[in-house]
């Protein structure tokens, strides 16, 4: 079945239609993403390792995200991709929403343009990520990376090619991470 979205105004305001994940990228359509970034007291971010995917496969990338269905909040579905990705079940009042960040990404060789208003959250983790389960169709591993080395990685344009590129958002968590374990 075919994931339903909310087609959003350039103000993140809904116009009322509803359309396909795969309509909404080819004609560049915003809509809603939830990305949750999970970190744990040791002062790390748990990354994951994008799988066998459409766009991105093999790149580092928030530790979970996915997109708004209709009808749903962004907190829900970010509830959801956690439960979903990598097996950590928090209720949606459980995250912290950090913010919304705007987002256009365009890929012409694939006919993929995508506007998104990306809905931010954190989250703490302290328990062992082995015991976890991934959605193997969607994430390939996921490891703790320490904050330092993270901003690293993003202020290096070599290093930062290993990534999806949202460069901005990984700046934006990191400082709510950052401010969260002072």
């Amino acid at each position: 079945m075919k994931e339903l979205v909310d087609v959003l105004d350039n103000k993140g305001e809904p116009t009322g239609e509803v359309l396909t994940l795969d309509e909404v990228h080819k004609k560049g359509l915003w809509h809603s993403v939830s990305h949750v970034w999970v970190f744990n007291s040791k002062k790390q971010i748990l990354i994951q390792k994008r799988g066998d995917v459409r766009h991105f496969p093999g790149s580092f990338d928030t530790s979970t995200a996915g997109h708004v269905s209709s009808k749903e909040t962004p907190e829900q579905a970010a509830s959801r991709e956690m439960k979903e990705e990598i097996g950590i079940n928090r209720a949606p009042q459980e995250l912290k929403k950090i913010g919304v960040l705007k987002e256009n990404l365009t890929i012409k060789k694939q006919n993929f343009f995508n506007n998104e208003f990306l809905h931010v959250f954190i989250c703490k983790y302290d328990k062992d990520i082995k015991v976890l389960e991934l959605q193997k169709e969607e994430i390939n591993e996921i490891f703790w990376i320490n904050i330092t080395d993270f901003e690293k990685d993003i202020n290096n344009p070599k290093k930062l090619k290993k990534y999806v590129p949202h460069k901005e958002l990984y700046a934006f968590a990191l400082k709510a991470i950052k401010k969260e374990l002072k």
